[in-house]
């Protein structure tokens, strides 16, 4: 057992910075969507190919991460500086979805690792205590659109995305020294905690309720996340700069959201909170697809991050809660990224064949119903039924 008190590698500052640098890379194609367009020439439904590439990566770099969580934690930093280092140098769209795929499959292993570590290391208050951690991923989202509104106009989009992959090296580097420096056996944090808190797993009709629920969230929070820079230029503001201001406040309620979730969550059940926020979420993304101003299009999208922001960590301390193993959670974790990756292609692809990406909000909002209907009516094995 590790001794009481004693530091342990990650240090929970480098796992606030592996989450900033995964809310940076998730949030990434959203803001600069239409410069990418534009270079390569792309319709809708290719646009939503390089969302796909990316989280069919983070689906497999989630379903891939092992007991061993501060080595997936490692290779997810490492490959994440190759994948998008190769999407900054990629001359053309197929190679983007090739450095897309290997930085997404960084992504996965980085979110997974982290949040199972995050799980079991705190076991009072969990929903407060991954929300917070969690806040640190939204805060990298939003950084992701005001960076780059302000990068952009001021530095090519390929030195950009090469400085953002060095991050990735910074922080292997960083974990790297920890492991050497806490004359601990590699192993030792992952078996202390396993003792501390033995994992039953999940039983089938369990595993496959998570799982749903997190292919849906994935979908919903990117769709809205990776389209609203474009939604807003054609139907609020005319300007790139403006446009991703938008995007940026999503993030930035979502940020702000998960700060005060965590609040909430102290006094407030998970699931009294996780079904308020999606029964919002539906309302507001309904009410976005009406929208035909800047100024309304921004208020939605802060409305809707407010939402959004106590699902994620709300179920994952339900999920935590029924004792799943390593595998099983970052499974149950890594699906959110099939969800991810097709839904804003299909997006696309309707808003294509319909000419209206007002239309293609049908979705989002099909996907808000949906996990709302299934936060109402819960599996009655699950240690958290009402």
């Amino acid at each position: 057992m590790i001794e009481p008190g004693r530091k342990v590698a990650p240090s929970l500052g480098l796992m606030h910075f592996g989450l900033v640098l995964a809310g940076l890379g998730t949030a990434l194609l959203g803001p600069i969507l239409p410069v990418l367009a534009k270079q390569w020439g792309m319709l809708d439904s290719q646009s939503g190919l390089l969302m796909m590439a990316k989280f069919c990566g983070a689906f497999l770099g989630g379903v891939t991460v092992s007991g061993k969580l501060r080595r997936s934690l490692l290779l997810g930093l490492l490959a994440g500086a190759v994948g998008f280092g190769g999407f900054a140098v990629a001359p053309s769209m197929s190679l983007g979805c090739v450095g897309l795929f290997v930085g997404g499959f960084g992504l996965g292993q980085i979110i997974t690792s982290v949040n199972i570590l995050a799980g079991r290391r705190f076991t009072a208050h969990r929903g407060s205590a991954l929300s917070m951690l969690n806040f640190s991923f939204s805060m990298g989202a939003m950084l992701s659109a005001l960076l780059a509104a302000w990068l952009l106009p001021r530095f090519a989009l390929r030195g950009v995305l090469g400085g953002f992959a060095a991050l990735f090296l910074l922080g292997g580097a960083g974990l790297m020294l920890q492991m050497r420096g806490e004359g601990l056996d590699p192993e030792q944090f992952d078996k202390a905690t396993l003792e501390a808190e033995p994992q039953v797993g999940l039983t089938g009709r369990v595993y496959l309720y998570f799982a749903a629920l997190l292919v849906l969230y994935g979908g919903l929070e990117t769709c809205l996340s990776g389209w609203l820079t474009t939604f807003a230029l054609r139907y609020g503001d005319k300007t790139l700069a403006v446009s991703e201001y938008t995007t940026l406040l999503l993030w930035m309620s979502l940020t702000v959201g998960r700060a005060g979730a965590s609040a909430v969550m102290l006094r407030v059940g998970e699931k009294t909170v996780q079904r308020w926020g999606l029964g919002l979420s539906a309302i507001f993304t309904a009410a976005l697809a009406t929208a035909h101003s800047a100024l309304l299009i921004a208020g939605f999208a802060i409305l809707l991050g407010l939402s959004l922001a106590p699902f994620f960590p709300a179920t994952w301390a339900l999920l935590i809660a029924e004792r799943p193993t390593a595998r099983q959670a970052g499974i149950v974790l890594a699906v959110s990224g099939l969800g991810a990756a097709a839904l804003p292609w299909l997006m696309g692809v309707v808003s294509t064949r319909a000419g209206s990406l007002q239309v293609a909000l049908v979705l989002p909002f099909a996907a808000a119903l949906g996990l709302l209907g299934m936060s109402l009516f819960t599996p009655k094995n699950l240690a958290f039924t009402d």
